[in-house]
């Protein structure tokens, strides 16, 4: 799988708040799946998308050593198809649909979370973990930005966002190599180069 990761932590990079809530509408707000898992029926992506759900699941589970804030799930412009067909080096007749996720990702451990030095690391060996796994139609980009975590007390640290793009020669072949995808990269994340964080 290609992959890469970049940092968004300028003065005018957006901030990750946790939890949020969007002011135009009300029902979209940050739902903690770890405390209330059964609240994952209320994520209209999830419902659309049994991969997304699958993710979630295992992202926020008890032994995770992450829990996720936000996602989104959409299809690619021509434009970000033509983009990611010339990064995979692929034939535009094989590859004419695309499909796009993000899921914004905490790390549990404090220490973790505060520390940039150590999402540098870790962004590192996601990468580096994540470049065999066999999804030669998908991409794994992630983004580390700043992070305001308020839950029980305040705190700054960092978040990552994990975009999983996948073509396709139709929508369902691109949701599926998407789906395979972004359970690949959820499985690694729960393995056990994670465990110890």
């Amino acid at each position: 799988m290609l992959c890469e990761w970049t940092v968004e932590c300028g003065a005018d990079d957006p901030v990750l708040v946790v939890p949020w809530s969007d002011p135009d509408d009300p029902s979209r707000h940050f739902i903690d799946l770890r405390e209330n898992p059964d609240d994952l029926d209320w994520l209209e992506e999830a419902s659309q998308h049994p991969s997304l759900l699958h993710a979630l699941r295992a992202l926020n589970a008890t032994r995770s050593p992450v829990f996720t804030a936000k996602c989104d799930v959409w299809k690619m412009s021509e434009e970000e198809v033509e983009t990611l067909r010339y990064d995979l080096d692929l034939i535009p007749e094989d590859a004419p649909f695309g499909l796009i996720s993000y899921v914004d990702i905490l790390w549990r451990e404090r220490s973790t979370f505060v520390s940039f030095h150590q999402h540098e690391q870790l962004l590192h060996r996601i990468t580096r973990l994540a470049a065999p796994l066999q999804n030669p139609y998908a991409m794994l980009e992630c983004v580390l930005r700043p992070a305001l975590l308020d839950i029980t007390t305040p705190q700054e640290g960092f978040a990552v966002s994990l975009y999983v793009k996948a073509l396709g020669y139709e929508d369902q072949a691109a949701e599926e190599r998407w789906g395979s995808a972004l359970i690949d990269v959820s499985t690694l994340l729960r393995g056990r180069a994670f465990a110890t964080l």
